[in-house]
């Protein structure tokens, strides 16, 4: 998929003043210092789309985009390690839950992992509930520049033992680097495939 146009449509804590059509939705999702802005800019190739910031929890807000006019991205605040207080945390959660709860265009989320740790409990947590709410997703690795193919492929198969301790199966998974372009085809080209799918269905 080539990504011809990308415009920010509207920012809001209001899961009922989300945009109102129903173009398929794309969530993305992470702990809030994983790296998610810069993704969606890779992603989309614009620099500046989703604003990047050296302090966490930066996105505080619902995001929608407009991808080539015809599916949304959503950048959703991250969850744990915000610099926020405990009554804001709760507020997030709270419009992150009715997201995931109202949105009949979710076609699926995508949860980013930071490839440089050992599975972490709050991630392992929110792919947990994510399944308990049958809610579809994949996993998108970042920062894989950072490390050794070896060191990716242990940490790859660590985040394996431990999911399919309690899955069926490995959910999708993606490698990504921001930095280096790495992982941008494989993602664009999933999102385009369950377009397409919609389309034909």
């Amino acid at each position: 998929m080539h990504i011809k146009s990308a415009e920010f449509v509207v920012s809001n804590s209001d899961v009922a003043k989300c945009p109102k059509s129903m173009l398929p939705e794309y969530a993305f999702i992470g702990r809030s210092n994983v790296g998610k802005s810069s993704l969606i800019n890779m992603l989309t190739g614009r620099k500046s789309l989703a604003k990047t910031s050296g302090r966490p929890g930066k996105t505080q807000l619902i995001n929608h985009f407009l991808i080539n006019k015809n599916w949304h991205l959503v950048d959703l605040p991250g969850y744990g390690y915000a610099r926020v207080s405990k009554s804001a945390k709760k507020v997030f959660q709270k419009f992150i839950t009715q997201y995931f709860a109202l949105r009949e265009q979710l076609v699926t989320a995508f949860v980013l992992v930071d490839i440089r740790h050992q599975p972490q409990p709050i991630d392992l947590e929110f792919m947990q509930w994510l399944g308990e709410h049958s809610i579809p997703f994949s996993i998108i690795f970042t920062k894989a520049d950072k490390l050794k193919p070896r060191a990716i492929e242990n940490h790859v198969e660590a985040y394996k033992t431990v999911l399919l301790e309690t899955w069926e199966d490995m959910p999708d998974y993606y490698i990504t680097s921001s930095t280096k372009d790495i992982g941008k085809d494989d993602v664009l080209k999933y999102i385009d495939a369950l377009n397409k799918n919609m389309e034909l269905g």
